[in-house]
């Protein structure tokens, strides 16, 4: 239960070409304005990966269902489903933020007045589907987690990553990161 190297650059660059739910962008135009953003801003490699791969659980989703979009009458726990398959080939430092990126937006809702306004429509309805926003135990309980931080980080590059204009550098430019990472 597990995904090669080769596998997720052939799921980002086949499934990727997809629509991002109701987004601007493609799925792989989504990861690679999201890996960028976390480049830009310094981050370890560790999170540029988390960054490029924290919505590979859509993919994986859509990919067995024969989807050819994201369904968004549902929460499909994209954040869940891609880790049992990249548990193999990566450390916590880019698994936890993954899996923690929903609840960072969650998080976020509660502690940023201006952040659910500044939210797309689709990410808006997602949230719903996720469970709204934390009440301030669930945040206290959230940050006190290890990579919570990071997560955090990940959330805002996430929702600044919708552009259809952006121009990024293409996927070969994060696969050294990836490789640099990996187990």
């Amino acid at each position: 239960m597990s995904l090669s190297l080769s596998d997720i650059s052939e799921l980002l660059q086949n499934q990727g070409q997809k629509q991002y739910g109701m987004e601007a962008v493609n799925q792989l135009e989504h990861a690679l304005q999201c890996a960028d953003l976390a480049e830009k801003a310094g981050e370890t490699p560790e999170t540029i990966v988390a960054a490029l791969l924290h919505d590979l659980g859509h993919m994986l989703v859509a990919h067995k269902q024969g989807q050819q979009d994201i369904d968004t009458r549902t929460d499909d726990l994209h954040q869940f489903m891609a880790l049992p398959f990249l548990r193999p080939l990566f450390p916590a430092a880019v698994l936890e933020p993954i899996r923690m990126h929903v609840d960072a937006k969650r998080y976020l809702c509660l502690i940023d007045p201006g952040y659910w306004a500044g939210l797309s429509p689709a990410s808006q309805h997602s949230l719903e589907l996720q469970g709204g926003t934390f009440v301030e135990s669930e945040a206290q309980a959230f940050m006190q987690q290890p990579y919570a931080s990071e997560a955090v980080r990940l959330r805002r590059y996430d929702d600044l990553a919708k552009s259809p204009l952006k121009v990024t550098p293409p996927l070969s430019h994060f696969e050294k990161y990836v490789n640099q990472v990996a187990n």
